[in-house]
């Protein structure tokens, strides 16, 4: 007996001691925890590319905009002055944004934007997440040039669940008009018709040796023999999937999207605009100089796009120097056809998470959300010259059927968070209005969605699956369809149309993967599963920016729950007005 409670006292004992050392590694831990303050000036900038000078909105004067580096755990504090002719807003693409809904970002969704001559402080923890995000403006098309890399390091010595890099580099696939992006969608917006797709594609701002005027200035990314590196990809195209990939060299594939993965190995990768994919890369070849290359993958059958190739440089520092004068060509890797669903398939098909995920297996919000694009009718009081889509329509997109139209005098935040009524209704529907062949022949009747400021309330602590079915109306398409607020893991996706009683075999509760933008494949399904543990109003929208201009998009409101640290912050004093 005596010996039991020798037992029990040092086990006790040994509970205390390993408490007491848990609370003081959590404050060590938060001690450790630093808060980076920055200051983004916007303003327009002399940009010249592809032998033109544009007067270019850019952050800091540079384009893209600066990199920021933080670790888990840490605090950004980022001043936005606008010095443009434009409003504006900068979207942290990817944070989660606990109870920080108000530094969101999305313009008249969490916040009016910043006017010209006008500023806002964005104040927000990155917690739980590491990799790579990314950072752009939320404002009509000023991401086409206002963005940047948002780069997650583990906490302070903490390793990477991967051998350390020898270096590290941000790869931010870009598009560039030669005009200015405002005006390109601003036309689009005036005739109603698909706006003229980009001139260019870019790495790191740069159009790359097969564009006029643009060799001298092509990024180079460094390696050196033996080592490995990890290139951090982020898709920050405005309307367009892009394949990348390294002439003879292999990716393994470790992270998306701030979330790591089991890793694989791979040729080429496909990422969607807004998503981010990290690749660890080998000096394995003989020394030299290996383009990096991305293009278009483009699902939408006979929709003009953009058919250039922009490159970089993989650049081995013990490469031979070529005889003087003599020019010789990096050696050019094989790309995918525009087309190559397949592979996209395969690629997408092969994220896992590392160990097993905590995936919602019981479900309160059962939800079924068809996307795609619509054509509406010619309003009697247009003329020919704004009816310029299809046989004489405007182009239009939408959710089950609802053509999303934002507010312009308050943001659906405020609304929400002041009680105001007649900004948004919560009656967005948990299913299609109407049950059809989704991806076969539709009805012209279900061509013209409605316009309407819809949400679709979620209580606090719901678990919540999605399937996201898109569909064939004017064409099928890839869709990337992006969260705010919320990382979620996609547990299946598939072709044709979602069929509950065989498609749910296909789920993976496992070890799915957890991302904040799922590329819904064309004519096909994704079904994604989340907590709603962040109360607020959160945008899901499609990242292909013509589309979200037409309305491809919805909000989600989540309530509070009932202790405090389960309800929204309150709103800052510095909060634009409209």
């Amino acid at each position: 007996m005596e010996a039991l409670k020798n037992t029990l006292g040092s086990a006790k004992c040994s509970f205390v001691v390993l408490a007491i050392f848990l609370v003081l590694a959590s404050a060590l831990s938060s001690a450790n925890a630093i808060i980076h303050e920055h200051e983004f000036v916007i303003q327009a900038t002399p940009v010249t590319r592809l032998c033109k000078t544009h007067r270019t909105i850019t952050v800091n004067g540079q384009y893209p905009g600066p990199t920021l580096e933080i670790n888990n755990g840490d605090t950004l504090i980022v001043k936005v002055t606008n010095k443009a002719q434009y409003n504006v807003t900068i979207h942290w693409h990817g944070v989660r944004q606990m109870r920080t809904g108000w530094s969101d970002g999305p313009e008249f969704v969490t916040q009016c934007p910043i006017r010209p001559g006008g500023s806002y402080t964005y104040r927000f923890t990155v917690e739980g997440q590491e990799g790579t995000l990314w950072w752009h403006a939320h404002s009509s098309w000023l991401r086409a040039t206002v963005y940047g890399a948002l780069i997650i390091r583990p906490r302070e010595g903490e390793p990477y669940p991967f051998p350390k890099p020898k270096r590290e580099t941000p790869i931010l696939l870009g598009e560039w008009w030669d005009a200015n992006p405002i005006d390109v969608v601003r036309e689009a917006t005036r005739t109603g018709a698909a706006p003229n797709v980009s001139d260019a594609y870019t790495v790191n701002g740069q159009p790359g040796d097969l564009y006029k005027c643009s060799s001298k200035e092509t990024t180079v990314v460094p390696i050196d023999a033996g080592e490995t590196n990890l290139l951090r990809v982020i898709n920050s195209a405005l309307n367009q999937p892009l394949f990348f990939t390294v002439a003879n060299h292999k990716f393994t594939v470790v992270g998306a999207d701030a979330s790591y993965l089991k890793p694989f190995t791979t040729n080429v990768i496909m990422l969607g605009p807004g998503q981010t994919t990290d690749v660890l890369i080998s000096g394995d070849q003989p020394p030299s100089r290996y383009y990096m290359a991305a293009r278009a993958y483009q699902s939408a059958q006979n929709a003009p796009f953009d058919n250039t190739t922009t490159t970089a440089i993989l650049k081995y520092k013990s490469a031979p120097c070529p005889a003087k004068g003599v020019s010789i060509k990096p050696v050019m890797p094989p790309l995918p056809a525009y087309n190559d669903t397949n592979t996209v398939t395969a690629f997408s098909r092969s994220f896992r998470s590392p160990r097993k995920a905590e995936v919602p297996t019981e479900i309160d919000e059962n939800l079924f959300y068809t996307i795609g694009l619509g054509l509406n009718n010619c309003p009697p009081n247009f003329s020919k010259s704004q009816c310029q889509g299809p046989n004489g329509t405007r182009f239009t997109a939408s959710m089950n059927n609802v053509s999303f139209v934002l507010p312009n005098n308050i943001s659906i935040l405020q609304a929400h968070y002041q009680g105001i009524p007649g900004v948004f209704t919560t009656d967005f529907p948990a299913n299609p209005p109407v049950k059809f062949d989704y991806t076969g022949n539709v009805s012209r009747s279900l061509w013209q969605p409605v316009p309407g400021t819809k949400a679709y309330k979620l209580k606090f602590g719901s678990r919540v699956q999605i399937v996201l079915q898109d569909t064939s109306i004017v064409t099928p398409e890839n869709h990337p369809i992006h969260l705010h607020g919320y990382d979620f893991y996609i547990i299946a996706e598939g072709f044709g149309n979602f069929d509950p009683k065989k498609d749910t075999a296909k789920f993976n509760l496992v070890d799915p993967p957890l991302r904040n933008t799922v590329a819904v494949p064309a004519n096909g399904w994704a079904v994604i599963r989340f907590v709603a543990d962040n109360p607020g109003a959160w945008i899901m929208h499609c990242h292909l920016d013509v589309h979200i201009t037409w309305g491809l998009a919805t909000i989600f409101v989540v309530e509070n729950g009932v202790e405090k640290l389960q309800a929204m912050e309150a709103p800052p004093l510095d909060l634009p007005v409209c």
